[in-house]
């Protein structure tokens, strides 16, 4: 509850500043009734003429010949000879590979028989087991069907005429007034 009352409190102090000032801002600023004095105007400064600096020569530039004599090509030193190298002795393959002896694994373990179960037989007649008794379904009596008048219809009120309405009023909206 504070809070709201602290916000329209905030809320109506700042509407009132920004009304003051833009009356501030709308008023006129007002005549002087003094006015400013002439300033006498000053006279231009004369300056010194520009003092004339004199041409400098132009620098001789040498002529360039007109062919380039050859510069002698260096000598460079022959390569150095690289010696061959003797090739290795590779011994040659031999021709049949010895054959290597099989390995001897054990034998396998014999796994050994698991008597059958025995399992007991079955007959082949089955006695015939006793039909339980039912009881008979009991009936249920037959009512007479009440008499069930029908609903009456309804009926719609007659239809309401529609209501007039008075023609729409042109409104104009006001012309703002142009500020000087």
């Amino acid at each position: 509850m504070r809070s709201i009352v602290l916000r329209v409190g905030l809320l109506l102090l700042s509407c009132s500043g920004t009304c003051s000032a833009a009356r501030l801002l709308e008023e006129v600023a007002p005549k002087e009734e003094y006015p400013h004095p002439e300033v006498p105007e000053l006279p231009k400064p004369e300056l010194p003429p520009h003092s004339v600096v004199p041409e400098l020569p132009k620098p001789e530039v040498p002529v360039h010949p007109a062919a380039v004599p050859e510069v002698p090509k260096p000598e460079l030193p022959p390569h150095p000879t690289v010696p061959e190298l003797p090739k290795p002795e590779v011994p040659e393959h031999p021709a049949a590979v010895p054959e290597l002896p099989k390995p001897e694994l054990p034998p396998h373990a014999t796994v050994p028989e698991l008597p059958k179960p025995e399992v007991p037989e079955h007959p082949a007649v089955v006695p015939e087991l006793p039909k339980p008794e039912v009881p008979e379904h009991p009936t249920v009596p037959e009512l007479p069907h009440p008499d069930v008048s029908e609903a009456p219809k309804h009926e719609l009120p007659p239809a309401l005429p529609e209501p007039e309405l008075p023609p729409k009023a042109e409104t104009h909206y006001p012309e703002p007034e142009t500020k000087p």
